[in-house]
């Protein structure tokens, strides 16, 4: 291994390494099965040098929790952005989730079936994740209604978890629905729900 030529990576870069290497390592084989030394190795640098960037394997994990929980959010933020029709807007949501799980499988591990749930900070970010998809949805909805934010936001967080348990159960048994139909059928039952609440502007 030329650790001498790994070191001349600018730091951002080195990173940017590292948190690859150890996504496909902790997405596999889970958190507590990994040891630093098999990163180190599936890295291509040796165990000071990928510490001088994480201090510990827990450090390292919520580096990439937190760059799971980015990548559904900008998907759920560009799917809501993508129509000002709000029956388009639930569909694209929907659709974001269930492309999450089945493009970036392994990110969807992190958010949603993390073997490190238990921990505090894992589980600060998993909520913070929802409080974040919430409001973001939550703002459209009383936007369009006349419900008070809070509840607003209830009901945003309310669907998100419809589109995540519906997407993890249509992960389990792949093959059996193909997504477009999945995500034809949750929309569906969302926008039905969602639809009667009243309305200031033309959804």
């Amino acid at each position: 291994m030329d650790t001498a030529r790994a070191q001349r990576l600018p730091r951002d870069q080195r990173r940017a390494q590292l948190l690859d290497a150890a996504y496909e390592v902790f997405s596999t084989r889970g958190y507590h099965s990994v040891a630093m030394d098999e990163v180190a190795v599936a890295s291509g640098v040796s165990k000071p040098v990928l510490y001088q960037h994480f201090s510990s394997k827990l450090e390292l994990y919520l580096a990439l929790l937190d760059r799971a929980c980015s990548e559904l959010v900008e998907l759920v933020a560009g799917a809501v952005a993508s129509s000002t029709h709000n029956r388009d807007r639930v569909a694209a949501a929907m659709g974001a989730f269930f492309g999450f799980v089945a493009q970036q499988r392994r990110s969807f591990r992190f958010v949603f079936e993390s073997d490190l749930r238990t921990e505090p900070e894992v589980e600060l970010r998993i909520r913070a994740v929802h409080t974040e998809l919430a409001a973001l949805i939550g703002a459209v909805i009383a936007a369009d209604t006349d419900l008070p934010v809070a509840e607003a936001e209830l009901l945003g967080l309310s669907l998100i978890g419809m589109a995540e348990t519906s997407a993890r159960f249509w992960a389990a048994a792949p093959g059996q629905i193909s997504q477009e139909r999945a995500v034809e059928l949750g929309s569906s039952l969302a926008w039905r729900g969602i639809r009667g609440f009243p309305r200031t502007t033309a959804g």
